[in-house]
């Protein structure tokens, strides 16, 4: 039998699959294209650069720079890499204003993500650099049915934990009946023909899980009393929630109804870095060898003619640095108390701009019996009190121990309890966790708790900006101070997001390459 050419492979291939160009990849006729384009002209001809802080968007734009062949050091603070993209274990060790250091006890294998611990679908830049750095992914599940709604209170819901599914079926049911009812007794005004506005009907009645006469009977959707099974046993079902109930507890209240499944970022499918997201800031790490000074805390920038100098310690030695350019990634609160000649504007900015209060404990536990006796795999519990959000392991599901995260709070919640002692941040997340999940008592080994607005070289969990801000004190950063250039998620739409580090390293890196080699571009490449 006569074996086809590559021409003659390739020609039929196409004209029966239209599969010419997959062909022509796997036979090495062309390139993959690139998951998140990214290829910028001309050399950087040894131009050196000294990058402040070894966070995502420090290392990426190291990581960026090498590749046009830019030398660059990195001064970094900590003994670590990562910045804020910080997963606790066993050893991990941290420090905060007025607290003696923290080392974590967890067992070996156990961890939980202090920093991010998602990345959304959509956030395109995140996973290549996953994909580009070798770092496997797997699905975070960040909405889950079976989770909690708790609030504390005075209503007849208060102060027990019902199911999210329970609030969720009876909310809609109840306002889909409502507004079915108004159009059809013409009581809202829908400026529609009835044909159209028996279609309204008819999907408020499959949304809500109306009946035929459009009222709101509890279903299976809300969940069983008793589940359905074998022989006879067709399961029970509960009857629904009153809307006055509901509305007199609480949970119809802000705590509750900014649901995971609306928020832009955080609508299905999620991923997390495969043991930990620390793994990221690891790959970048390992691709910098070298480039990297660790305890070296900065003491004052400035830009000198020729360029810029740092000044810095490096375990208790002072050392200068002289380069032709610096990327400065310093959370400003942690800037605002360095020295520098940045220009008003500049400065202004930096000492203005709020970080947000924000603090995590996470918790381990003998067993995860949120998974054995309750079948919560994945997700968050909402609640009213100090805690705001409990979250539940997406990974090691069905195995032995395990860490959930206790609390996740924010603002006045997170600065109050950035003020207690961990032994007190501990006794706050076991007994309000308590009134959830009784297991907690017996079942609790460990605990390890971070308030970032306390934590040096942080001082806070990512940037807050009203409108005004936007247009004043964030533009001051976009454009570079002389010789220093700013980076960090603190300089893009996407705070308190990995991309937004990454997209704005990959921004600086082309303003600063462009004026390197005289070039006009920008990013993203329009």
């Amino acid at each position: 039998m006569r074996k086809l050419t590559r021409r003659e492979f390739l020609a039929r291939s196409g004209s029966l699959a239209g599969a010419a160009y997959p062909a022509m990849m796997a036979m090495g006729f062309l390139p993959g294209a690139p998951a998140h384009p990214f290829s910028l002209e001309g050399d950087g001809q040894g131009k050196q650069v000294v990058i402040l802080g070894a966070g995502l968007a420090g290392m990426a734009a190291a990581y960026e720079l090498g590749k046009l062949g830019y030398r660059c050091t990195i001064l970094e603070a900590r003994e670590r890499a990562g910045g804020r993209c910080w997963s606790i274990r066993r050893g991990s060790a941290n420090t905060e204003t007025g607290q003696p250091l923290q080392t974590a006890n967890f067992d070996e294998g156990q961890y939980f993500n202090a920093g991010p611990s998602r990345i959304p679908h959509h956030h395109a830049l995140t996973l290549h650099y996953c994909k580009e750095l070798g770092i496997p992914v797997q699905v975070y599940n960040n909405v889950n049915e079976a989770a909690y709604y708790f609030s504390e209170g005075k209503g007849p819901l208060s102060n027990k934990k019902i199911r999210m599914r329970e609030v969720h079926n009876d909310v809609r049911g109840w306002l889909c009946e409502l507004l079915a009812k108004g159009m059809d007794g013409g009581r809202i005004d829908a400026q529609m023909g009835k044909e159209d506005a028996q279609k309204i009907i008819e999907y408020l009645r499959a949304e809500g899980g109306l009946d035929i006469d459009k009222l709101y009977k509890a279903s299976a959707r809300r969940g069983y009393i008793e589940p359905p099974g074998a022989g006879e046993k067709a399961g029970r079902i509960a009857d629904p929630h009153a809307l006055s109930d509901l509305l007199a507890s609480g949970l119809m209240d802000p705590d509750f109804y900014n649901v995971a499944e609306y928020t832009y970022e955080l609508q299905m499918t999620l991923f997390q870095a495969v043991g930990g997201m620390d793994r990221i800031a690891a790959a970048f790490e390992k691709r910098l060898a070298g480039q990297i000074r660790f305890n070296a805390e900065v003491r004052s920038i400035h830009n000198t003619e020729q360029g810029v100098r740092v000044v810095y310690a490096e375990r208790g030695a002072g050392r200068s640095l002289e380069a032709d350019f610096c990327i400065c990634t310093i959370p400003l609160p942690v800037l605002s108390n360095i020295d520098h000649n940045f220009s008003s504007d500049a400065s202004r900015a930096i000492d203005s701009i709020v970080y947000m209060n924000t603090g995590k404990i996470g918790l381990q536990f003998k067993r995860r019996f949120w998974e054995e006796d309750e079948h919560i795999y994945g997700g968050i519990t909402h609640t009213n009190n100090q805690l705001t959000q409990i979250f539940y392991p997406s990974y090691d599901y069905l195995s032995g121990k395990g860490i959930l995260i206790g609390y996740y709070n924010f603002n006045e919640k997170a600065r109050a309890t950035g003020e207690l002692t961990y032994a007190q941040r501990e006794q706050l997340a076991l007994e309000k966790g308590s009134l959830i999940h009784p297991q907690y008592r017996q079942e609790f080994e460990t605990s390890f708790s971070v308030s970032w607005h306390k934590t040096k070289y942080s001082l806070g969990g990512w940037a807050l900006y009203s409108a005004e801000e936007r247009q004043s004190l964030y533009k001051a950063l976009l454009v570079p101070d002389k010789q220093v250039y700013f980076a960090g998620e603190h300089l893009t739409y996407l705070n308190a997001w990995m991309a937004g580090a990454l997209a704005s390293a990959r921004s600086v890196v082309t303003d600063l390459h462009a004026r390197v080699t005289g070039q006009t571009m920008s990013y993203p490449k329009q």
